[in-house]
């Protein structure tokens, strides 16, 4: 979130009725509604996790066992267990 000054953005009627509210404070405006993202969309982290589990997944199945899925994917044995036994 980056601050912008009110007076760059806001026309001079609705500055002044903000200002009735808020004297020299920081305000928050949020997205509308319905424009807000799950997290890790913007950034595509989402998107990777969702291939990674995929893929452990479809390595379980295939007959490789959760330690060796731990070592190769660097997570623990209950983090390997969370992913493949979850309802995806």
């Amino acid at each position: 979130m980056k601050y912008v000054n009110a007076e760059a953005i806001f026309p001079k009627e609705l500055l002044n009725e903000i200002q009735k509210y808020v004297h020299g404070g920081i305000i928050y405006i949020p997205n509308p509604e319905g424009t807000h993202k799950k997290w890790g969309e913007k950034s595509g982290s989402r998107t990777y996790l969702n291939a990674r589990n995929e893929e452990i997944r479809e390595k379980f199945s295939n007959g490789a066992s959760i330690h060796q899925l731990s070592d190769l994917f660097c997570l623990s044995c209950d983090s390997i267990k969370k992913i493949i036994y979850s309802k995806k």
